[in-house]
């Protein structure tokens, strides 16, 4: 088994000696954990252990201690993304992050805000596509975006193909079709990761959106439509952007480096 990139560039800096052994040891052990006050216990060794990015859920959570993990999260691993964050949260978190001198990203459409205390990932090569449906959609598939770039790869996106209006659906996979993997967005009846998974001979990932009202709506439509599909894809849950990018950034970049 190929060991991820984190763990890569981890010895190699050890090889080139810009960090000490005991410095390495610790971060390859994987099992760092740190408690903030009475209210948190973070693990700072996920990166390591699962070559992907730290990720923090605002919902819930107060301004100041959300603040306070995602610092404290930045300055240990050099990066860390907030999922779900109001603009009220994402300005608060924001102002303690300048203080620290770390620099703080707001997606907004995303709903996400990144707090970097280094370089940005650097691209593995693995090519992530992210369709939606409906421009309700969009949502959902900027935070899967937002992840899968986190994780080194390119999004290429083809965003409101509908599926009521299948024809706009072909000239949009044109662009798309270099993908290693699909994120395939869409609420009401969720029809178009099936569609999609019948046109390409690539992973499908169907990502049910709370798009839709009455009987079975706010996605629930979306997500039996998508267990049901007779093509061959992966659901996740209802607007589980973040699941979604995560899972597909993990499959492109081991059809890289298999």
């Amino acid at each position: 088994m190929q060991a991820n990139s984190a763990l890569q560039d981890l010895l190699r800096k050890y090889k080139e000696g810009a960090i000490s052994l005991d410095s390495a040891a610790e971060a390859i052990e994987g099992l760092r954990l740190d408690r903030i006050g009475d209210f948190a216990c973070i693990d700072l060794g996920r990166s390591i252990r699962c070559g992907m990015p730290e990720v923090v859920l605002a919902d819930g959570k107060d301004p100041p201690h959300l603040a306070e993990i995602a610092i404290r999260h930045a300055e240990a691993v050099g990066r860390c993304i907030i999922t779900r964050i109001s603009p009220d949260q994402a300005e608060r978190v924001r102002e303690s992050a300048t203080k620290k001198g770390i620099a703080a990203e707001y997606r907004d459409t995303g709903g996400v805000l990144i707090l970097g205390n280094g370089p940005a990932p650097g691209k593995t090569g693995g090519v992530v596509a992210i369709i939606t449906a409906g421009t309700s959609d969009i949502r959902v598939a900027e935070e899967a975006r937002i992840i899968a770039e986190e994780m080194g790869c390119e999004v290429r996106t083809a965003y409101d193909v509908g599926a009521a209006g299948i024809h706009r659906l072909f000239p949009a996979l044109k662009s798309v079709l270099a993908a290693n993997v699909f994120v395939v967005c869409a609420g009401r009846e969720g029809t178009l990761p099936a569609v999609v998974a019948g046109l390409v001979d690539k992973p499908v990932i169907g990502v049910p959106v709370s798009v839709g009202y009455g009987y079975m709506g706010e996605g629930k439509a979306a997500l039996a439509s998508m267990l049901q599909s007779c093509s061959v894809i992966a659901v996740v849950n209802i607007d589980a952007g973040f699941t979604a990018g995560a899972f597909a950034a993990r499959i492109a970049n081991m059809g890289v480096h298999p």
